[in-house]
């Protein structure tokens, strides 16, 4: 390890003490914030609250919180590895362990032993080791550059860093490289890696999303969203030495409270124009393909029992996020929120302009913005549909593009490849290639014709991308063929191809790698364009506004959101909703109250059963004033001790803006109780096992 990683990979009690020096947010905004783990507010806590962060609680608050690879956050509970998320984020593996018989989905899971636990077949727990400051470095290998030379020195520095940091073993460390602040910092954060991870305990879904589609986003709530998994380590449960206790009591109303988790991505720093950019084009096609989407499915599960259970994991998220962005459309088109952006935007550009010396220091960043914006909104369809989320979908040919990009870019030296594709990242490309997760080949026929479709209508019969996909078949029947004459639903396969490589790849007859390795110049001209002439002058332009902002205010604030660790306080807190309070808990007598016998307020037999013994008075969910966004789902509720007195799983109605701002007094985080918990578990579920876990702290 190189003298610079030598001092730079500090522990992170350490990092946490560390002042920060960071933009734009006053403290007054109260309980805003998502902060990162080495730049805590601790002054802001202590003013607040009375309260100041330990280096040795934030270290153990730290390393007891993890990430699931696929989207959300976790904890660990037990010193055993018992680790603690929402019932949504274990729906993947609760679907793939089903079949013959059992829907583990809809009517829960649970091992009577850790030698009952089932392994997931496509989990990844990431648990964060360490954060270093990388800025300087990585400034010195962009200073002067622009386009596509920006775009390969960013790649091979981003390499140079992630190849040190996981040198020593590729397949126990994972190391990102983070621009935070859009560019204004750069953090290599280096996460001790989980592939082993089995299911312990998830309720039924009736239970875990009670109340549904009416009640989502919204509050009152009566939801179980939990679940509980164990990662192992050489076969056997491992070892943490730092986990959350449980707190079976949960929290008090007015209690200083805090969530560590991932959140995703949020936009409270992007240039007002791209939040036009947002409300104009992108929100309205995510919409617009969901919808469809959602209606492609709605029918395909309505077929058959097996159909149903094939497509139940992602009709559920496709709704969600239906959801999300419908609440958007709102949110993009309030003109408070616009015209405060516009007059903060004007306040730094006047302040730029008003120095020759900051002027040639920052230059124009929004007229650089807007380029780049213009480049976007010339690709962006056929981007979206040929290399972003919405293009060819279906697992079977995401496997190929996987592959077919893999070939090409493992030819290549290391620091000028894409950055998924760095030698530190390629674990866990194998591991996702191994993945024993089944393939339902129907499904795989109906989203692959969908999107098929799909790609024919937004980009039109006769353009050349659609010509040489589809060439002269139909969509339904191009699915029909791929899906039916492709072998890469075996692991084996796909794995052989992997270890093969280029030679592999341009010798193979699959159907579906012949349509991947077809299209792979054009899309990956499209890569190429996006990067240079849309993500580069974009990251330019947003790190010059931060440095500006850095540079007038001097004042510490939180970066956007990157779906790494963050730390977000608050108190246990109701709101007034048009004059009517709204109390912060619901109880188990609400819960019994709100159901009617038909879903989605129903209950099954073991909830009806234990009606008689449930201590109704139980604490069921609770709101907090944590500032929250998607991603954090699973993050643990953490009380000012450092024990688990909850589980966030949502969000009210009013925290569908937080991607743009937070407003406390009606933004709220939702969250489980952990006294609903251990009640569920001793009376309904019967599950003392677990529940002693819990109180103990280990098997």
């Amino acid at each position: 390890m190189s003298s610079f990683f030598k001092r730079s990979l500090l522990p992170l009690a350490v990092l946490a003490c560390a002042p920060a020096v960071l933009p734009s947010i006053p403290f007054a905004l109260a309980d805003e914030g998502m902060w990162t783990m080495d730049h805590l507010p601790a002054d802001l806590m202590k003013q607040r609250y009375g309260f100041t962060p330990t280096a040795a609680w934030t270290e153990r608050v730290t390393k007891a919180s993890a990430r699931l690879a696929l989207g959300c956050s976790a904890s660990f509970v037990s010193a055993d590895g018992l680790v603690m998320t929402n019932h949504h984020c274990a729906n993947e593996c609760l679907q793939q362990l089903s079949g013959k018989g059992k829907n583990y989905f809809q009517d829960g899971y649970s091992a009577k032993s850790p030698a009952d636990e089932q392994r997931c077949p496509a989990m990844e727990l990431n648990q964060l080791d360490s954060i270093t400051d990388v800025t300087d470095r990585m400034q010195t290998a962009l200073r002067g550059k622009d386009g596509a030379a920006y775009t390969t020195a960013r790649q091979a520095e981003e390499s140079a860093i992630e190849k040190e940091c996981a040198k020593d073993d590729p397949k126990k460390w994972r190391c990102d490289v983070i621009s935070l602040y859009h560019g204004g910092r750069t953090a290599l954060y280096r996460y001790r890696r989980y592939q082993d991870v089995r299911m312990v305990m998830a309720p039924d879904q009736n239970a875990a999303f009670f109340g549904g589609d009416p009640d989502n986003f919204n509050f009152p709530r009566y939801d179980l969203d939990m679940a509980f998994m164990r990662v192992y380590e050489n076969g056997k449960p491992a070892k943490v030495e730092a986990f959350l206790p449980f707190d079976a009591a949960g929290p008090k109303e007015g209690e200083l409270v805090f969530t560590s988790g991932n959140p995703g991505s949020t936009e409270r720093e992007v240039p007002l124009a791209d939040l036009e950019f947002s409300r104009n084009v992108t929100v309205p096609f995510i919409i617009d393909n969901y919808s469809a989407l959602d209606g492609a499915l709605w029918q395909y599960s309505r077929e058959s029992t097996a159909h149903h259970q094939e497509a139940q994991e992602r009709v559920f998220g496709i709704e969600n996020s239906l959801k999300v962005y419908r609440g958007r459309v709102d949110v993009l088109s309030d003109p408070k929120l616009l015209d405060a952006k516009a007059k903060n935007e004007a306040s730094l550009r006047d302040w730029i302009n008003a120095d020759p010396k900051r002027k040639e220091a920052y230059g124009d960043p929004w007229a650089k913005n807007a380029q780049a914006l213009a480049v976007k909104k010339r690709i962006f369809k056929p981007y979206v549909m040929l290399e972003g989320a919405f293009g060819i979908q279906g697992e079977l040919f995401q496997y190929a593009k996987l592959l077919v990009r893999a070939a090409n870019e493992r030819q290549k030296p290391d620091a000028e490849r894409l950055t998924a594709y760095h030698d530190a990242r390629l674990p866990a490309l194998e591991a996702e290639l191994g993945s024993t997760a089944p393939v339902y080949p129907d499904l795989e026929k109906t989203e692959l014709a969908f999107s098929l479709t799909k790609l024919r209508q937004v980009l039109g019969a006769d353009d050349e991308m659609v010509k040489l996909v589809l060439g002269k078949a139909a969509p339904d029947d191009l699915a029909e063929t791929l899906v039916k004459g492709t072998k890469l639903a075996d692991p084996k396969v796909r794995l052989e191809l992997w270890k093969g490589g280029a030679d592999a790849i341009a010798a193979s007859k699959d159907p579906m790698i012949v349509l991947a390795r077809s299209i792979e110049p054009q899309t990956r001209a499209l890569r190429k364009q996006m990067d240079d002439e849309v993500a580069a002058p974009s990251r330019q332009a947003s790190e010059a506004m931060a440095k500006a902002r850095f540079e007038r205010d001097g004042v510490s604030s939180y970066p956007d959101a990157t779906f790494t660790q963050r730390l977000s306080f608050g108190q246990v807190k109701g709101w007034d909703e048009n004059g009517k309070a709204v109390p912060a808990f619901t109880y188990f007598s609400g819960l019994y109250d709100r159901a009617t016998g038909s879903d989605p307020f129903k209950l099954t037999k073991p909830w009806l059963d234990a009606k008689t013994h449930v201590n109704m008075k139980t604490p069921y969910d609770f709101v907090t004033t944590n500032d929250i966004i998607g991603g954090n789902s699973g993050s643990p509720v953490i009380d000012s001790e450092g024990h688990a007195v909850g589980l966030i799983f949502d969000g009210n109605i009013h925290s569908l803006g937080g991607d743009f701002y937070y407003d406390e007094t009606t933004n709220r985080a939702v969250a489980v109780d952990t006294a609903a918990i251990m009640e569920a578990l001793k009376v309904v579920y019967k599950n003392q096992a677990l529940a002693n876990e819990l109180s103990q702290g280990h098997l």
